[in-house]
């Protein structure tokens, strides 16, 4: 066995074997030269590299010479498979003017080899002095047998080596070890950049929509530019479906401002894959690793970590930043332990806050918060948990959570004689043709009527439908589940969609609320909102009601009902029946 690349010598045995060496191509190439009874079987690789197999004990031995490999790599260019019975007839083979009776190649019969992704590798040939007449079938199944095995071994060739094999670029082992290479003694230090091609999310829909070969394609497309913005001594890796890494030459400085703004630049720029043209959402990260960080360290997720911070910022390239790094691990710690807290359910519970009626002053609804104490953190705030849960696929299971403990209280207190409506947060992942049956299981294991229970989406949820989520609400309307927009005036209001609303309450957001008995704008602007979802048919709701001054300037808008600190703070189950006992009928009057 020999190697041979497109403009170099022909290795030594040696130097194949501890260098390039491709698994089982000597055991491949025998069987292929004895079933086939040739005296030369070569296989070509699209990276440049060549093998090829004698067998041993032939009088007269068949080289693969400089004019040979040329007519073989223009074959195995076309990816076909092909039989030449007579080589002596074809000018690839034959030098102008030669005597074909003197040709070296009589006979040629060529495969494809694919890699285990389907993508061609190159092409495997078995070649004779003399020509044939013909090829039986069972010679031809051993040349497509031989070819798979030597694709198999030539994947198996790039992971041992270096090479990932469908960018061709270094992989993530190799890009550690040349990086280890360049530190090698625990001193000095090394800049990397990361880029991360496109959102995780987004690239698995790619993978969705149009298979691994388009993403595989992608990634290529992606690495050509980065090819062309790096300077010499630099070296690109592949170090993830998504993601590459290039790696800066020994005591070379950080990349500028300006370097990096122009690679943000150009992989902005729409790219042509596969005839859909699409615009990427890279991120850029910058890390500079020193040596001691190789002993039990990670810089490549260090760097990514800046990559992904920095993936759909207006700059689009970010320096690693430890603040960060920190707040991403304990995001993850947390995220971690809200699985856990939703699978026990010791840690978690429901206060409530009263909604009041404005003209009676009866708490005609209670509103169900979760709330969340870790063992050793302490309280930790719905604005973090909350948005966690929806980022790590945790909402549903929170939502069902809070159904049957808020559902299961309702039904204690109904017992009890208290008559209130309860309000239950939905999250927009919620929003779809199950979320009516789950709701429905819920109030029925705990014998609560659907004309008890209210929904409330926020203002862009409710706002951004489709048919399918209206026809969702209009079903639970239809059910008597009372829908309210929560946190409206302070998102992107659609007049129109919100006019179709199947909703029946409107709740004005806390934070227009808090100032109208000190700034007249907000006091217009409030009233205006009130003015419009009445002749929308909505109630209105009015939260952040946390004085009574405001709450005196709330009572001229005519306004449905208040919440809010001045009327009560969330509470937990406990003391929800003495308060409603001690604010009866008139208590606002």
């Amino acid at each position: 066995m020999d190697e041979r690349a497109d403009d170099g010598p022909a290795m030594t045995n040696t130097d194949a074997a501890e260098q390039h060496a491709l698994p089982g191509f000597e055991a491949v190439a025998r069987l292929a030269a004895h079933t086939l009874g040739v005296p030369l079987v070569a296989l070509l690789l699209g990276d440049g590299s060549a093998f090829w197999y004698a067998p041993p004990g032939l009088p007269e031995t068949l080289p693969l010479d400089d004019a040979l490999l040329s007519a073989c790599r223009d074959i195995a260019r076309h990816g076909a498979a092909e039989v030449i019975k007579d080589a002596r007839a074809d000018v690839r083979f034959l030098p102008a003017g030669a005597d074909p009776a003197h040709a070296a190649v009589g006979f040629l019969a060529c495969e494809a080899v694919y890699g285990l992704d389907g993508q061609k590798l190159g092409a495997l040939f078995a070649i004779d002095r003399k020509p044939r007449l013909s090829l039986g079938n069972g010679e031809l199944a051993a040349l497509r047998d031989a070819a798979a095995l030597a694709g198999t071994g030539a994947a198996l060739r790039s992971y041992l080596h270096r090479i990932d094999p469908a960018t061709r670029l270094p992989h993530r082992n190799a890009f550690f070890s040349d990086l280890r290479a360049q530190l090698p003694y625990d001193s000095g230090t090394a800049w990397l950049v990361v880029i991360e091609t496109a959102p995780v999310a987004r690239f698995d829909a790619f993978v969705r929509a149009m298979g691994y070969t388009y993403a595989d394609a992608l990634t290529r497309a992606t690495a050509e530019r980065v090819q062309r913005w790096i300077m010499p001594g630099m070296q690109l890796y592949q170090v993830a479906p998504s993601r590459l890494a290039v790696l800066l030459p020994n005591q070379r400085e950080a990349p500028t401002p300006a370097q990096l703004d122009a690679l943000v630049e150009v992989l902005r720029e729409p790219v042509d894959c596969l005839g859909i043209s699409l615009s990427l959402q890279p991120g850029v990260g910058l890390l500079e690793v020193e040596a001691s960080e190789l002993r039990g360290g990670d810089p490549l997720r260090r760097v990514m970590n800046a990559a992904w911070m920095a993936m759909g910022t207006a700059r689009g390239w970010a320096l690693y930043d430890r603040r960060d790094d920190e707040r991403q691990r304990q995001e993850f710690f947390l995220v971690t332990e809200l699985a856990a807290a939703l699978s026990e359910g010791t840690e978690l519970e429901l206060h409530y806050q009263p909604r009041v009626e404005l003209h009676s002053g009866r708490c005609v609804t209670l509103e169900a918060l979760a709330r969340w104490r870790h063992p050793t953190l302490g309280a930790v705030s719905p604005a973090t948990f909350v948005p966690l849960a929806e980022q790590a696929g945790l909402m549903r299971t929170m939502t069902d959570w809070v159904f049957d403990r808020g559902i299961a209280q309702l039904a204690a207190w109904r017992r009890e004689g208290l008559d209130v409506r309860l309000s239950l947060n939905v999250s927009s992942i919620d929003l779809d043709n199950q979320l009516q049956p789950r709701l429905a299981a819920a109030a029925q294991r705990h014998g609560v009527p659907l004309n008890r229970l209210e929904l409330e989406f926020t203002e862009s949820t409710a706002i951004h439908h489709n048919e399918l989520t209206r026809d969702t609400l209009v079903a639970l309307r239809e059910a008597g589940v009372g829908i309210a927009i929560d946190d409206f005036g302070v998102g992107y209001s659609n007049l129109d969609a919100l006019r179709r609303m199947p909703a029946n309450s409107l709740k004005i957001d806390q934070s227009l609320v808090r100032g109208i008995d000190a700034r007249w704008y907000d006091a217009a602007l409030v009233s205006a909102m009130v003015a419009l979802g009445h002749d929308f048919g909505f109630r209105v709701v009015m939260e952040g009601v946390e004085t009574e001054s405001v709450l005196a300037t709330v009572r001229d808008m005519a306004c449905d009902e208040v919440q809010g600190y001045h009327i009560a703070r969330p509470m937990p189950a406990t003391q929800v029946a003495g308060w409603l006992h001690g604010h009866a009928a008139g208590a606002l009057g």
